[in-house]
């Protein structure tokens, strides 16, 4: 066996970390053979919660499991950890506009890109979950400069994996039974927000072994621009008004997933979308965290070039553009005061 993979879980008494733990100590996100070392950092008024979690993992007897470090200290926590997954933020609460969450966050994650830059290795990737999240990963990029901006990363994984359940929720309402995994290339722009745009126009159906073009599949471009658009956009605030509580379980399974692929690769001819560090491809502002479709192989990503992009689609993405840059302007100067 390998040396253990040092994993950093931030909000590790909370309810995403409490989907989540179970799923990277068991194997099912960096491999089967891969030995866990899990460093969980919460507030330190949590540490009796954080300590009933120390239990019940120890109580799951996972083979792979050889460690668990639970503090409320930087030092402690970001000490030489190979990945590190930021959940801790002040939650969304209903009624709760962003520009509220942004204020309130930011500087936590200033905090959190200085931790990252003075004691976790420099090889270190990075998934930033905490909301506003693309803003907040901005920022822990800003203040960790000796860490490569490509490792950098933010969570749009669940929105790309509510994109693809609704597509297949459609398609059953018209007997063509699939599940998510049958629908791929849904492409998720922008920012993880109610601005983001849910893009089908590459995505495709697997319907018994056949490839079909999602529209094609789902022959109802009404709906495909507008209730499925609207529907991703807003599933995060419908999910906190039923439930009073923001996604949690769906959430797990998404950075799951975000961090599997990071590790394992993408299928050949598919893409998933990740929250990256722009370059300017398709006229972002380079340098912001933006969600693109992105190939992903040996460790590396991407941005998957040359969709052709109609001037429908370029406006979407022109708003969730603007609302990135002027997040991005009132998180700089929140840190500068």
């Amino acid at each position: 066996m390998s040396e253990p993979l040092r994993v950093l879980i931030t909000g590790a008494a909370g309810q995403i970390a409490y989907s989540l733990l179970y799923s990277i100590a068991k194997g099912d996100v960096f491999g089967a053979n891969q030995p866990i070392a899990l460093h969980l950092l919460d507030i330190e008024v949590m540490n009796n919660v954080l300590n009933g979690v120390v239990m019940e993992l120890q109580d799951c007897a996972l083979p792979l499991l050889k460690e668990v470090i639970a503090t409320h200290e930087y030092p402690k926590a970001f000490k030489d950890v190979d990945v590190a997954i930021l959940v801790g933020a002040m939650p969304r609460r209903e009624g709760m506009e962003r520009k509220d969450l942004l204020k309130a966050n930011v500087k936590i994650f200033k905090g959190q890109g200085e931790a990252l830059n003075q004691y976790a290795k420099k090889t270190a990737k990075i998934l930033v979950v905490g909301n506003p999240a693309n803003t907040n990963c901005f920022i822990c990029r800003k203040y960790a400069p000796s860490i490569p901006s490509e490792n950098f990363t933010c969570l749009t994984r669940l929105d790309q994996n509510r994109a693809q359940g609704q597509i297949a929720q459609k398609l059953k309402e018209s007997n063509v039974l699939v599940s998510s995994l049958d629908v791929s290339n849904v492409t998720i722009w922008g920012n993880h927000s109610s601005t983001q745009y849910p893009d089908v126009n590459h995505a495709v159906v697997n319907i018994q072994g056949k490839a079909v073009p999602a529209r094609e599949a789902v022959k109802d471009d009404n709906y495909l621009d507008g209730a499925f658009i609207e529907t991703v956009q807003k599933r995060g605030a419908a999910v906190i008004a039923a439930r009073k509580l923001s996604s949690a379980m769906s959430a797990a399974k998404a950075i799951c997933d975000h961090m599997r692929d990071w590790w394992t690769g993408t299928a050949a001819g598919q893409w998933v979308s990740m929250g990256v560090v722009s370059d300017g491809s398709y006229a972002t502002e380079t340098g912001l965290v933006f969600s693109f479709p992105v190939n992903i192989s040996g460790g590396a990503w991407s941005i998957v070039q040359g969709l052709s992009i109609s001037d429908k689609a370029k406006e979407r993405i022109g708003i969730t553009l603007n609302e990135l840059v002027e997040e991005k302007n009132d998180a700089v100067a929140v840190c500068s005061d």
